[in-house]
């Protein structure tokens, strides 16, 4: 689980053997956080 400090978001994350960088970036700002925040994490 990913959590933002004052933050819980539920994801729903595909079961495919890779994702693709547009399914991944929808995933990231429902997330309300930046590219760079996810690669921190």
């Amino acid at each position: 689980m990913m959590i933002k400090e004052g933050y819980e978001y539920t994801l729903s994350i595909p079961l495919h053997p890779e994702l693709g960088p547009g399914i991944l970036k929808k995933l990231i700002r429902q997330a309300n956080i930046s590219v760079e925040e996810f690669n921190n994490l």
